[in-house]
This record gives structure tokens, C-alpha cells and sequence, in this order.
């Protein structure tokens, strides 16, 4: 018997994003208005519906295509290409990664901001629901 996990199992895919982004399953369950056992069971599907998948890419600040292209390997080519600039100084040619330290700063408040409008509309809503 295999313990390999199939290359496109989406929920496992999806707990390794997570688990990149240093997030608990409850947090996830939390920013997409669910609970851990939600999470859980998704992460143990295989197949996963395409609004499920918006709703869960929406939640981890990712694309639905992140999540269906994610493997792995890419994560170890990606580190390992990058650590190798670092240690090659090769900051200053066209084939290393290129980024504005400044729009990556106001990506990341827009994301924060974003989040943040997202809490105060579901609280609300809990809040008419009582």
C-alpha cells in the first residue's frame, strides 16, 4: 500500500498552504465563517467544488490557480532558486527575482485592510442575526 497522497488532492494541497502560511486550521475555519471540523473534512477531500475553492482561496490570500498548480516541489525550486541568488549576489540581473520592497509593503496593507473590512462585515452580520 502507497502513503504517497495523489498529486492533485486538493484538500491536501490546501493544508499545505496553510501550513506554509503558519495558519491553524481554526483560523482558516475562522476567515471563511465555518468551523475546524469544516476545515478538517475539506482537507481530507480530494475533490473540492469550485465556489468551495474560490471561498477557501479568498480565505488563505491566494488564487484558486495557486491552490490547483501547488506542488511541493515548486515550493523546494522556488526557495532553492532564491537562496541561490542570495548566495550568488546575483540580485542585479534580469533572471533573479525583481520586487519593489514598497509595493510589496502596500500589497500587504491592502490584504490587511481588506481582511479587516471582511471581520467588521461578518461580525455585523452576527450581530443582526441577534
Amino acid at each position: 500500500m502507497s502513503t504517497l497522497t495523489k498529486p492533485n488532492h486538493m484538500g491536501r494541497k490546501i493544508s499545505r498552504i496553510r501550513e506554509l502560511k503558519d495558519m491553524k486550521q481554526e483560523a482558516l475555519a475562522q476567515a471563511m465563517g465555518t468551523n475546524q471540523q469544516t476545515v478538517s473534512i475539506l482537507e481530507n477531500s480530494e475533490d473540492i467544488d469550485d465556489e468551495k475553492l474560490a471561498e477557501v482561496a479568498k480565505a488563505l490570500g491566494v488564487t484558486v490557480e495557486a491552490i490547483k498548480n501547488f506542488s511541493d516541489e515548486g515550493v523546494i525550486n522556488y526557495f532553492n532558486t532564491f537562496n541561490e541568488a542570495v548566495a550568488n549576489n546575483n540580485f542585479g540581473r534580469q533572471d533573479t527575482i525583481n520586487f519593489n520592497p514598497i509595493d510589496k509593503v502596500v500589497e500587504l496593507y491592502e490584504r490587511l485592510v481588506q481582511a479587516e473590512k471582511d471581520k467588521v462585515e461578518y461580525l455585523e452580520k452576527l450581530l443582526k442575526a441577534k
